[in-house]
């Protein structure tokens, strides 16, 4: 009887033992928020590739066999708040996890996801979709440093085939409010204690241009420019991001404290992901979150805006 009980208790110890090594394995299958070409040929068949564009037929015309498309339309959606439509939101769970299921990405999956890499904009498409897809509860997920653009330049196998229709499960988690600002937030920051940086090129943050979406030139008043002129560097056709070291110093020459709790924002929340992955996930700041409505919704002619400059003529 003894034996039999210690015989039990040893079969179940090394079941929980050998969940452990499995978990731990899964968890390490990516080496970080960053992954290079040579790294994601060399693992493509554990992780599922996700491939963010503009244009579905730039997809179409290139993409890393295997991987499966993003419209980048789709994981935006226009929300009414306080009697406006805002353009490009986060939309609800479950159009999320109907996309991810559609194009069939699994649970379990790590994800890596791919831009076309030409741009800093296109990065920080890379960004929205990774920070859309934390909110809702993914953890193992990573980009491709340099996107599609490096992959090409490096010389590595590409396709212009449609891959095969599947269902996937991925389910979406529980939202995780600490990665979403919204405007009362954005309000109350300077108050607070937590900075306010502004992702946009200098000529909008000095009030030198805007988009259309925005009503007026200009910044969120406090906050400070973090532009995409410093978010990353040429190589080649190619974009690539810079060493945290870089981001530090840069940070530093900018008065942005890189470990101070903070909000990012930009016009509409594509190029605020931007800042917010580099200081979230690269950096390692957990206390930074992105404005979803950032100046669109910002501007209504209620709350103050700052420029440094006369409005164009």
């Amino acid at each position: 009887m003894i034996t039999a009980t210690l015989t039990r208790r040893f079969w179940l110890w090394g079941i929980a033992l050998l969940s452990s090594v499995i978990g731990l394995a899964q968890a390490s299958v990516l080496p970080g928020p960053l992954v290079t070409p040579e790294w994601l040929e060399a693992n493509q068949s554990a992780v599922t590739i996700l491939e963010i564009r503009e244009d579905p037929n730039d997809y179409v015309a290139s993409h890393i066999p295997g991987s499966r498309l993003v419209e980048a339309a789709k994981i935006r959606q226009t929300r009414s708040i306080d009697g406006r439509n805002i353009p490009a939101m986060l939309p609800d769970a479950t159009v999320i996890e109907t996309l991810m299921r559609t194009i069939g990405v699994k649970a379990q999956r790590p994800l890596v996801i791919a831009s076309s890499g030409r741009t800093v904009e296109d990065l920080d498409g890379a960004a929205r979709l990774y920070w859309t897809l934390k909110y809702y509860g993914a953890d193992e997920l990573a980009i491709l440093d340099g996107g599609h653009a490096r992959w090409v330049a490096e010389g590595r196998a590409t396709d212009n085939a449609i891959p095969e229709k599947s269902v996937g499960d991925w389910s979406a988690g529980a939202p995780r409010a600490h990665l979403l600002a919204d405007t009362k937030a954005v309000m109350q920051a300077s108050a607070s204690g937590i900075q306010l940086v502004d992702a946009r090129p200098l000529a909008f943050f000095h009030g030198l241009a805007k988009r259309p979406v925005v009503a007026e030139y200009g910044h969120i008043p406090g906050s400070r420019v973090f532009p995409t002129e410093l978010r990353a560097k040429p190589e080649g056709s190619a974009q690539r991001y810079l060493t945290v070291e870089d981001y530090r110093s840069i940070l530093q020459s900018l008065q942005i404290d890189g470990d101070r709790p903070t909000i990012t924002y930009c016009n509409t929340g594509h190029m605020g992901a931007g800042a917010w992955f580099i200081m979230s996930e690269l950096l390692g700041n957990p206390k930074v979150s992105l404005y979803d409505g950032s100046m669109a919704e910002w501007a209504d002619g209620s709350r103050p805006v700052a420029r440094y400059s006369v409005s164009p003529r």
